[in-house]
């Protein structure tokens, strides 16, 4: 099991090297990557899920417990220790729910009893993150993009049992963000979010900031910042609560701004 990766540093479109030269990462980190749209956030995500080895676009280098990964990490799905949740979730498989999450426990060589059990522990995860609770018959295809996000999430936490998550903008997809990094930091993994979030950022211990393709600097989470992480909390609270009404068909008035 991956106890650390290591982010070596690379260069940036420009050609001028990261400002860190070395990012260590350890399990129970949960860290944001920060930056203006086209800054290189997911250049950096993809550089770490393809076991970069200098052999990518910035030149970085990604370490597993200060070593490169292993050529079975790489060729063999059970033994790879990342996952990656993106934007997009395109199916190659319409499958029921079910079948798509015992399928996957399969592959990660669990028995059928323990398969059903991890079903079940994934959807009690998933539906903690979603407003509207999942039905297990349903196919994947049919689901909300706000579910699918939960289940990749559960999936990813629960069933692959990965050391290493990597979550592309899932702010974007009406998840809970506050119980899922409540649920995630129980699990002891390392999460790194791509984001534009300010309450994922605040809630994240460090965040990684990018700027022309580069990390310019890494920002630990102070006790300021922790303080002010509440106030973002119920500002996000009242817009959701604001954007659930509006969804569906009602009125707002000046009392559902004092919801937080």
């Amino acid at each position: 099991m991956v106890s650390q990766i290591s982010i070596i540093a690379g260069r940036g479109r420009d050609g001028r090297c990261d400002r860190i030269e070395r990012l260590d990462l350890n399990m129970g980190d949960v860290v944001s990557v920060v930056g203006r749209t086209g800054s290189g956030k997911t250049t950096l995500i993809n550089d770490i899920e393809l076991f970069a080895d200098g052999d990518t676009p910035t030149g970085r280098r990604i370490l597993f417990d200060g070593v490169p990964a292993a050529p079975e990490d790489r060729d063999d799905p059970s033994r790879n220790p990342i996952a990656l949740i993106t934007q997009h979730t395109t199916f190659l498989s319409d499958l029921p729910v079910t079948e798509f999450l015992v399928t996957h426990a399969r592959i990660r060589a669990r028995s059928q009893a323990a398969a059903q059990a991890l079903v079940a522990e994934t959807l009690m995860f998933a539906n903690q993150l979603t407003g509207e609770p999942i039905n297990p018959g349903s196919r994947m295809t049919e689901l909300s993009g706000g579910q699918t996000r939960a289940l990749l999430i559960a999936d990813a936490t629960v069933i692959c049992d990965t050391p290493i998550v990597l979550l592309d903008e899932v702010e974007n997809a009406g998840i809970n963000r506050t119980r899922a990094l409540e649920l995630l930091r129980r699990h002891k993994r390392i999460f790194i979010f791509v984001t534009h979030d300010p309450r994922i950022a605040l809630l994240s211990d460090r965040r990684i900031v990018m700027s022309e393709g580069r990390i310019t600097d890494v920002l630990e989470t102070d006790e300021e910042e922790q303080a002010v992480a509440p106030a973002v909390t119920r500002l996000d609270d009242m817009l959701s609560h604001l954007r659930e009404r509006l969804r569906g068909g009602l009125r707002v008035s000046r009392a559902d701004l004092e919801v937080a």
